[in-house]
């Protein structure tokens, strides 16, 4: 490769992990205000293999695609007109989300201001299973529901990227945190803070809570009604935050029957969190999980291991040393 090109994992139809192909492509240039990383690591996640199968922000993308959200690297190149980041700076960040940010590459540029310098505690493998899942939650407990100390908050799919650093968030600010994962996850949950746990496989969820202020719903009525079942657990002027799927109208409607609040949600690059939250992992406030990583030219793998539906934080793809 020359120093204009670079690897990257492209898409050129939506399918399944086989239309994932490392390819020789162009090297991006920062534009003014821009600076262009260079990528360590690039974390996983549900809305890549959304995208891919031609869900999630597929309508937004177009061909040739080169997926991926989360990103962490070294500052390579500055734009004309950046004055808060310069070459060699580590950093993180999940840049242009909704629209491609091809962080499955080994070069990105973005806005600088959509970057935060990655948390000094953290290498860059763990470093880049933050961005996209840590502001989900950390925009959904602190933005949109506004958690309070003492509040009651159910987390559902607890045990995943987005519900570990909910579950975390949620009990820095002084929430009792209601959890849904397997038994076996139960134990590394209430060391995140959880103070109650359900194994949604022996029980449901409404049948043994109630009283909840805030139910953040990782998981959606395309599962079980999982939402709508939630509105009933929910005290009255309670608010159900519906990520997957967002809010139907019948899902707004039982809502509004039942005097509760439901808001669909999604999440936006946020420099100025991602400083924050690096902030708080760096106190060893917050603990950032990956279960497994895997090379660049593992991808398919990646995508088919994230499908299961099964793992414990985050998924990441080494990019480059």
């Amino acid at each position: 490769m020359s120093e204009n090109t670079m690897r990257a994992v492209t898409i050129k139809e939506f399918g399944g992990p086989d239309v994932l192909k490392v390819e020789e492509v162009a090297r991006p240039e920062p534009l003014p205000t821009e600076v262009l990383v260079r990528v360590h690591a690039a974390g996983v996640n549900p809305v890549d293999w959304k995208t891919r199968e031609g869900q999630g922000m597929a309508g937004l993308q177009t061909f040739p695609l080169i997926l991926g959200w989360d990103v962490s690297g070294v500052v390579e190149e500055v734009g004309f007109g950046v004055t808060t980041l310069a070459p060699g700076d580590e950093v993180y960040g999940m840049p242009w989300f909704p629209r491609a940010a091809g962080g499955y590459a080994e070069y990105v540029t973005a806005p600088a201001r959509q970057w935060a310098r990655k948390p000094a505690t953290l290498d860059h493998v763990h470093a880049a299973a933050v961005p996209l899942a840590a502001l989900t939650a950390w925009q959904i407990v602190v933005d949109t529901a506004g958690v309070q100390a003492g509040q009651r908050v159910l987390i559902t799919a607890a045990a995943g990227g987005v519900g570990h650093f909910a579950v975390q968030f949620a009990r820095h600010r002084g929430a009792h945190v209601i959890a849904t994962a397997r038994t076996a996850r139960h134990p590394w949950l209430k060391e995140l803070g959880a103070e109650d746990t359900i194994d949604y496989t022996a029980a449901r969820f409404e049948d043994v809570v109630k009283d909840v202020d805030v139910v953040i719903d990782l998981v959606g009525d395309a599962h079980d009604q999982t939402s709508t079942r939630a509105l009933g657990v929910l005290r009255p002027g309670g608010l159900l935050v519906a990520v997957p799927g967002g809010v139907s109208p019948d899902l707004a409607k039982a809502a509004k029957e039942r005097g509760v609040r439901v808001t669909p949600f999604l999440v936006e690059p946020d420099g100025a969190a991602l400083t924050t939250i690096a902030g708080l992992i760096d106190a060893g406030d917050v603990a950032v999980e990956v279960e497994e990583t895997f090379a660049l030219d593992q991808v398919r793998e990646a995508h088919a291991r994230g499908e299961t539906g099964r793992t414990r934080g985050k998924l990441v793809l080494t990019v480059t040393d």
